[in-house]
């Protein structure tokens, strides 16, 4: 059982190594994909107020968006209040599935960006080939796969190399180069696999929540085309908003998504003062009619089922930020082992095809030759078998 095992995890490392290694280095940066958006692009991330500084209202805003991009409807919006980093914008280009971002100065009213694809800046180009190596579905599909295979190799590492914990900070570092590639990658195999687990099967599960409603929604072909506001005129999402917090104590809304498909309606996502750490920011969530403004559902993670307070859980533990920058560099560093281990796993496989293919010297058999009995010896013997 034990090498059967062993050779589906070869297999299967070999099947997604590339797939896994894109996944791995990409995950990894996007882990401080704030701070590097701030660092390369502070005229877009961020905004110089005062602390007591109110935001412009939501409704003006977004109608400044919409005024200085007359072909373009809003698809969602990102809200902040930190003093710290602007809002950001979702349009859709008109009569097609195109979305674009972008950023806007929420305390002082005015656009720090033009509208630009969603994988054009590093970070957000990085996020689509971590999600869907730039192949839309088809990518999605090939990057579930990867994170099932994924899922498969730290489960499976952990049962082939369940003894290694024994010995866990002893590497032969002078023995044969074979063996200390094997140590190197049980050692890094056993410390980075659940965290390897739990980023694939958050990641999995989101994947396969994409590609389900792309499948059941659009038909697989992914083309949902807006032409106009789906929603009444008289909305006012400012107004929305602020009702959102009264609705749920200590309510804070950080997303706004709008109704653009025929079946949606208006709905902000927000966080709440929670003990649960791994609650996200977007856990508790509100919902209005898109056309009476009236209000249809509310969500609070802190009353919310099991299963829900689950699932919301996915993208701390996804990208590591429950525990503050200590988590986020240990998800960061960890984030890479599947590099190592493709190398010290690659090695390890060329080196066992080297060993099996080599014909095997047979060493000849040593026959022994019977010695000739001095001529004395065979007479006597004779004359004595005579004389019976």
């Amino acid at each position: 059982m034990r090498k059967t095992l062993f050779k589906w995890h070869s297999y299967a490392a070999l099947i997604a190594l590339l797939p896994i290694i894109v996944i791995s280095v990409t995950g990894s940066i996007l882990v401080f994909k704030v701070e590097i958006d701030s660092l390369l692009r502070p005229e877009h991330m961020r905004v110089d107020t005062a602390p007591d500084t109110p935001r412009v209202s939501l409704d003006a805003l977004m109608q400044t968006t919409l005024n200085a991009n007359p072909d373009y409807e809003l698809g969602g919006w990102e809200i902040f209040d930190d003093k710290q980093r602007s809002d950001a914008g979702y349009l859709i280009k008109r009569n097609t599935d195109e979305w674009f971002k972008v950023y806007i100065d929420q305390y002082r009213g005015h656009l720090l960006s033009q509208p630009q694809p969603m994988d054009h800046y590093l970070t957000d180009w990085l996020l689509e080939l971590h999600y869907t190596f730039l192949l839309h579905l088809k990518g999605a599909t090939v990057a579930l796969i990867a994170s099932v295979i994924m899922l498969f190799l730290g489960i499976s590492g952990i049962i082939l190399y369940r003894r290694f914990w024994a010995k866990l900070f002893t590497l032969r570092f002078k023995a044969a180069k074979r063996i200390l590639y094997s140590d190197i990658h049980k050692f890094i195999g056993i410390l980075s696999s659940p965290v390897m687990i739990i980023i694939a099967f958050t990641g999995g599960y989101w994947t396969l929540m994409g590609i389900i409603h792309e499948v059941t929604e659009h038909g697989g072909d992914e083309h949902v085309y807006i032409q106009a506001p789906l929603h009444s005129p008289d909305i006012s999402f400012e107004a929305l908003m602020l009702r959102a917090e009264q609705e749920i104590p200590s309510y804070k809304a950080g997303y706004l998504a709008m109704p653009h498909e025929p079946d949606r309606d208006i709905t902000f996502y927000g966080k709440v003062d929670s003990t649960n750490p791994f609650n996200s920011e977007y856990g508790s969530t509100v919902a209005f009619d898109k056309n009476s403004g009236e209000l249809l559902s509310k969500t609070d993670i802190r009353e919310a089922s099991n299963l829900h307070v689950f699932v919301d859980s996915f993208r701390k533990l996804h990208f590591g930020y429950f525990g503050g920058l200590i988590t986020r560099v240990l998800w960061c560093v960890l984030g890479l082992a599947p590099v190592i281990l493709a190398i010290t796993g690659l090695t390890l496989y060329l080196m066992r095809r080297r060993y099996t293919a080599k014909p095997k010297r047979v060493k000849p058999k040593r026959v022994k030759e019977k010695r000739a009995k001095p001529k004395r010896v065979r007479e006597k013997k004779k004359a004595v078998l005579e004389s019976v």
